[in-house]
């Protein structure tokens, strides 16, 4: 395995364990603040459960290399929604941005073909 792989598995590893370890896990426990807290995000406790378990998901699912590809997508799209929550309420949200970039380097890092379809110019169309 050369470098570029090992520092895109290192990265692709930090980020699933900070989602599935500091972040979900605040949505499954109790504690002082919680309903306010996620009442001032425009979310109810009740839903937050389900959002830990989608959170963990895609966290596994990026770390599988057959389904990496589609984890990616799904936690870019999570990160989306965690960026919209945090503009609609004036909040800073530049975190998720940076785990949603890091996201794809780790993944581009760790499997090439991501850097050459993104950074590729599509082929010419045939002509009628």
């Amino acid at each position: 395995m050369n470098a570029k792989k090992i520092i895109g598995w290192v990265l692709s590893v930090l980020i699933a364990a900070m989602l599935m370890f500091l972040s979900a896990p605040g949505k499954f426990m109790d504690f002082d603040g919680k309903e306010e807290m996620f009442a001032k995000l425009g979310w109810g406790v009740e839903v937050m459960k389900t959002i830990g378990v989608i959170e963990i998901a895609v966290a596994i699912l990026y770390l599988i290399p057959r389904t990496a590809f589609i984890g990616a997508v799904l936690i870019t799209a999570y990160l989306g929604g965690a960026i919209a929550t945090h503009v609609r309420i004036n909040d800073q949200f530049i975190m998720p941005v940076i785990i949603g970039v890091l996201a794809w380097i780790a993944l581009g890092l760790r499997d090439g073909r991501v850097f050459t379809t993104a950074f590729t110019a599509p082929p010419k169309p045939l002509a009628d």
